[in-house]
């Protein structure tokens, strides 16, 4: 049964506040995507951040419209999913991509980052890099190398004089 004019129109005001909301977002062209991909795809999603879902291309244009980004109705031809990030920026590329490996025929067609939309080859790109926390315990080792260094360096000047006073002990016995 064909939506209703009002239906329509929450739909976009729901997506365009999403959009507005989101850090980032992947659009994927799909096809067989089952209830079983969907269901598995909306699982980690959640565990995430992402929200996952396939709406018309028409209010999905005029959504991105309400919310100014300029996207080439071109870009997005077949079904499109469209995946959106609210907690990290690389997480909604990263869900994509790994559900992309196992798939023929479903392609990125591309993607919104800082309010601007980008292509493919950047999405993909942005799905290579470490997530939030992983550069977080990154940085975190970074600030804690020089200390572990320092306690190091003690430890081993100290444990060198307990090898020498060994030594010693030795050669007098």
């Amino acid at each position: 049964m064909p939506k209703t004019r009002v239906q329509k129109e929450e739909i976009i005001s729901e997506l365009s506040d999403k959009l507005g909301r989101m850090k980032s977002a992947v659009f994927t062209s799909i096809s067989g995507y089952t209830m079983d991909d969907a269901n598995a795809l909306r699982a980690k999603g959640r565990e995430q951040g992402v929200e996952m879902l396939v709406v018309k291309k028409t209010l999905l244009m005029r959504a991105l419209e309400a919310r100014g980004f300029k996207v080439d109705p071109e870009q997005l031809h077949g079904s499109i999913l469209t995946t959106m990030g609210f907690d990290d920026e690389v997480a909604a590329a990263k869900i994509v991509a790994g559900f992309l490996k196992a798939r023929e025929g479903s392609a990125i067609a591309g993607g919104i980052l800082e309010g601007q939309f980008v292509g493919s080859d950047i999405v993909k790109h942005l799905a290579t890099l470490p997530s939030k926390q992983e550069l977080f315990s990154k940085l975190v080792g970074s600030f804690n190398a020089p200390v572990s260094g320092i306690v190091n360096v003690l430890a081993g000047n100290l444990r060198n004089f307990v090898y020498v006073l060994n030594a010693v002990k030795e050669a007098r016995v």
